[in-house]
């Protein structure tokens, strides 16, 4: 079974968030993450080991361990702050 944990930034930038409809999004997001680890682009260069999932307008970055079998959630921030 996958397991998953929340980086510090990704639980900052959740707390800010007062619109539930996106908290809901981010939940469903991340369950879909969980049932399929490397469904998200992978990511080059600097974030090369990193993988994004996009939600409209927002992005969130994860990174998948498949020996270990656990997924980080790493951040969620809007594309136009990358």
């Amino acid at each position: 079974m996958v397991t998953v944990d929340f980086d510090e930034a990704f639980v900052r930038s959740i707390s800010k968030i007062k619109d539930n409809s996106i908290k809901l999004r981010i939940e469903k997001l991340v369950n879909k993450i969980k049932e399929n680890p490397e469904i998200g682009k992978p990511m080059r260069n600097t974030r090369k080991g990193t993988r994004e999932v996009y939600l409209p307008p927002f992005r969130l970055s994860y990174a998948y361990n498949k020996i270990l079998d656990k997924i980080v959630i790493l951040e969620f921030y809007h594309k136009d702050k990358q």
